[in-house]
């Protein structure tokens, strides 16, 4: 039987097939990937997605820190944003971080630069690139706040850069395009002193760790905030404190947390996830957004 994959264009970088993702997430579930591509930079990714075909799915994925994979894998394409795509590189007051750059990492480059206004990121697990699409943020910062460009690569293998009006960054969302790639992202941030900058990212770091679960398998934030009330606060007052599923379990420390106690299924996860959204609706009458990006394929589909 013939195989798509053996029809694939030359890259340059790194292209496998069939790999297992619950390793590359945080979650720690998921089935494998058609393919998995590390691109040399953003030329090679570019050829590549010229050359494949128009309808088969490509995502990018960076740390896997809000996405669930279900556990029947993805079809098409995963792109990790590796190397020179997670360089970051400052320009007097402009600090330019690939997207594949960790968002703690740019929060530690601009401080040792001695720019403010992006400690907020340290807070954040996530890449830069996962960042721009939601307009990530937390501890009283958004990606958009600092952003003054982002370059990205279309699905047909464009290259493009946008202002961040043409962005149209809300809560929790931009609008990016169906397929659209970040390559990397501007910042423009103000001089400030190194010690004042790490002592306020010290603060943001151990406000994180007494809050939230950490150093457990988790996917972040499970739901959005819904309109002037807090997500957390909602699950807790239905009585999903501590809620276990199987192996899945909301925390019991932030309860807008899923946690996987270790052999969970990525099913077992987004049933406890819609239980909770079931509770939360019956006993308050809102109905919780997933935070947490759900893709993939059921097991056996």
């Amino acid at each position: 039987m013939s195989d798509w994959r053996d029809d694939l264009p030359a890259v340059r970088g790194d292209l496998r097939r069939d790999v297992a993702l619950n390793g590359l997430t945080w979650l720690k579930v998921g089935g494998p990937a058609d393919l998995l591509f590390n691109p040399a930079d953003a030329q090679d990714l570019s050829d590549f997605l010229q050359a494949l075909p128009p309808d088969l799915p490509v995502l990018p994925m960076g740390v896997g820190s809000n996405l669930l994979v279900r556990d029947g894998g993805l079809r098409g394409v995963v792109v990790r944003l590796v190397g020179p795509l997670a360089k970051i590189t400052v320009e007097d007051d402009l600090l330019i971080a690939g997207a594949g750059a960790l968002d703690q990492n740019v929060a530690r480059a601009a401080q040792r630069a001695g720019l403010a206004g992006i400690e907020f990121m340290i807070g954040i697990p996530g890449t830069i690139g996962g960042a721009m699409k939601m307009n990530a943020g937390a501890f009283g910062g958004e990606t958009r706040d600092r952003l003054v460009w982002a370059e990205i690569v279309t699905r047909d293998g464009v290259i493009r850069r946008l202002d961040k009006a043409a962005l149209e960054f809300g809560y929790r969302r931009s609008a990016l395009s169906e397929g659209a790639i970040v390559l990397r992202a501007a910042f423009a941030l103000e001089p400030g002193d190194p010690a004042i900058i790490l002592r306020r990212m010290d603060e943001i770091r151990a406000e994180r760790e007494s809050a939230q679960p950490i150093r457990v398998a988790t996917g972040g934030s499970t739901f959005k905030n819904p309109d002037g009330r807090r997500a957390w606060q909602l699950v807790d007052e239905a009585g999903c404190r501590g809620l276990v599923h199987g192996h899945a379990m909301v925390s019991d420390k932030h309860c807008n947390f899923l946690i996987n106690r270790g052999g969970a299924t990525a099913r077992e996860i987004e049933e406890l996830g819609e239980m909770v959204r079931a509770r939360v609706q019956a006993r308050s009458g809102v109905s919780l957004a997933w935070e947490i990006v759900r893709i993939g394929e059921e097991a056996g589909a």
